[in-house]
């Protein structure tokens, strides 16, 4: 499990006084930072090998300005070329947010799925968590 540490800005805050549900996606992008560096370790957008095919995220509590929010990332499942990331925000010992994400192999030249190699599928298997 890989984690990241945010500290909330001021303007990622809506009238409520809550982060708003538009940073979460931002947020749990930016905590996938190792898992991209299994297919680009430099992380050169134009030797990229990813793609998004979903993205949800269920909120389960609160997030607000002033406290850390800790994003804790994990593989949930691998297939043949896509695979999927569980990603957790907790802040005060509370998991507030839930995120999964089909990520794909894909070949941009060719426009199609590719599938993982061995070292990726490694890189992968080593942060493998049981599923639900």
């Amino acid at each position: 499990m890989f984690t990241e540490t945010i500290t909330p800005r001021f303007s990622e805050t809506d009238v409520l006084g809550h982060i708003n549900n538009t940073v979460l996606p931002v947020w749990f992008e930016a905590a996938r930072a190792p898992i991209f560096r299994f297919f680009t370790p430099d992380l050169n957008p134009y030797e990229w090998k990813l793609i998004i095919a979903k993205v949800e995220v269920s909120f389960v509590g609160e997030l607000f300005y002033g406290h850390d929010v800790t994003v804790k990332t994990s593989v949930e499942h691998i297939g043949s070329s896509s695979f999927v990331l569980r990603q957790e925000a907790w802040q005060q010992d509370n998991c507030c947010a839930v995120g999964k994400t089909v990520l794909v192999r894909y070949d941009f030249a060719n426009k199609c799925s590719q599938k993982l190699d061995e070292q990726e599928r490694a890189g992968l298997t080593a942060h493998l968590i049981a599923e639900e």
